[in-house]
């Protein structure tokens, strides 16, 4: 009797932001095949993606070194199986693959298939299920509902001092997590803030509650025993980067050590009664922190690459232009997120304060923008490492 194909995926369980390897091997040589991976959202919608390959004459296909004929990715692409994503045929519309539950891993299973039409019908040759976290064996999760602040903070593993995160996501409101998740993994103590939604009744005396607000969120995450006071930095995205920017310009109380901006908004944009943002875009030369800007060329949603371009011009007026640092990607879109992560160029979008749903483009082509997510993350993590650690190599490594 021939051997049946045996399909191995290595690491099987492993970081979001880790890459695997896929190897099949006892196949016949010269033979075509489908290597397929499916995996059903805490939604109930089920994300494929799929890559053509003929074996080797060793009856061998390796998905990282091997050439992919067509399928959702082609080329020699590692983790096409992952970042090339998209709703199975018949799915709803506008989706968008976000994990909410941190602490259960993204089950993915990964498939060969005989030939190179289409195999949804057809059983497999051989499967593997593949483990993908967003939290590392140790970090620990803790929910945070003090002084009117509703957060998620993640701590990495062991005793610390560390430096720390707060995660800014953009309007679409709700709790976010995965992100600050992954941060702690890397080594920074991280909270994750739901600013938008918040039903508290605005203070007296302050300028504008969302800001506020935000504002005490710093201080929580530079008061907490494990955290280096004076080593916390902000990232945001999207509607992110202006609180990101207005704190860092106009809160005399908070000095955060860096600031991570990607896909820029801008305040003359916005409708300010809205988002009760009285920011004040010439502020931005206030700024006294290293900032890494990050943008797609190809953004629908916002002209990030213009809105970086002013950020620049009014730190060279400030004489302060070298603590900027710029990422544009080209034909990456607004929603860059961490490594192999699915693309999307159109979403579902709650509008802010209405219970109204729009379509929105957000931009980008898949290939380019998976290979902007990639490679801003490492220099994230670099500048973060540089910035909060102040060494240039990656310490937290689990």
């Amino acid at each position: 009797n021939a051997v049946p194909p045996l399909l191995s995926v290595h690491p099987s369980r492993a970081l979001v932001d880790e890459k695997f390897s896929v190897l099949v091997e006892n196949l016949p040589p010269g033979c075509p095949v489908t290597i397929r991976s499916l995996y059903q959202s805490e939604d109930k919608d089920f994300w494929e993606a799929y890559g053509h390959y003929v074996s080797n004459h060793q009856g061998t296909v390796s998905v990282s070194e091997d050439i992919s004929l067509g399928g959702t990715y082609t080329g020699k692409e590692a983790m096409g199986l992952l970042w090339s994503m998209r709703p199975i045929p018949g799915s709803r519309k506008g989706l968008r693959l976000r994990k909410k539950d941190t602490c259960a891993p993204m089950l993915v299973t990964i498939s060969v298939y005989s030939g190179h039409e289409d195999v949804r019908d057809q059983a497999p040759l051989a499967s593997a299920l593949v483990e993908r976290w967003y939290m590392a064996p140790g970090v620990q999760r803790i929910e945070i509902t003090e002084k009117g602040v509703r957060g998620t903070l993640f701590l990495p593993p062991g005793p610390g001092p560390f430096p720390a995160m707060l995660d800014l996501w953009g309007g679409g409101g709700g709790l976010q997590e995965y992100r600050a998740a992954l941060l702690a993994c890397r080594g920074f103590i991280s909270l994750a803030l739901e600013y938008f939604n918040t039903n508290d009744a605005k203070p007296k005396g302050r300028r504008t509650p969302t800001v506020c607000f935000v504002q005490t969120a710093f201080e929580i995450i530079r008061s907490h025993p494990q955290a280096v006071p004076d080593r916390v930095g902000i990232i945001g995205l999207s509607y992110g980067t202006l609180m990101t920017l207005s704190l860092a310009a106009e809160c005399p109380t908070i000095k955060p050590s860096c600031i991570v901006c990607i896909g820029n908004a801008h305040s003359k944009f916005l409708e300010e009664k809205v988002l009760k943002l009285a920011f004040l875009w010439g502020d931005v030369g206030n700024i006294d922190c290293p900032m890494l800007l990050i943008n797609g060329t190809d953004d629908q949603n916002w002209p990030t690459v213009e809105v970086a371009s002013d950020i620049i011009k009014m730190m060279r007026e400030a004489g302060k232009e070298s603590l900027v640092t710029r990422l544009d990607y080209p034909d990456a879109g607004h929603l860059i997120e961490p490594p192999f992560s699915p693309h999307f160029r159109a979403a579902n979008f709650m509008l802010h304060g209405t219970k109204k749903k729009v379509m929105v483009l957000w931009g980008g082509k898949t290939k380019p923008h998976a290979d902007a997510q990639e490679d801003s993350w490492k220099k994230i993590l670099s500048f973060l490492q540089l910035h909060l650690y102040g060494a240039p190599s990656l310490k937290a490594k689990i």
